[in-house]
């Protein structure tokens, strides 16, 4: 079972529909800013570890 381009700007709209274009661009930052933090804290946790093999 496969979506066609199609069927997916069809799912697109109705999504656009549901939430509107303020609601979904307000999402996509939010998940953005989530992935930095996330990338920020893994990072730190790597030079932490880095520093206590060191230590």
């Amino acid at each position: 079972m496969s979506f066609g381009i199609t069927e997916l700007i069809i799912i697109l709209l109705i999504i656009i529909l549901l939430f509107g274009t303020k609601k979904i661009r307000n999402l996509g930052h939010d998940f953005g800013s989530a992935i930095k933090s996330f990338r920020g804290a893994i990072s730190d946790e790597s030079a932490n570890s880095d520093d206590k093999k060191a230590g």
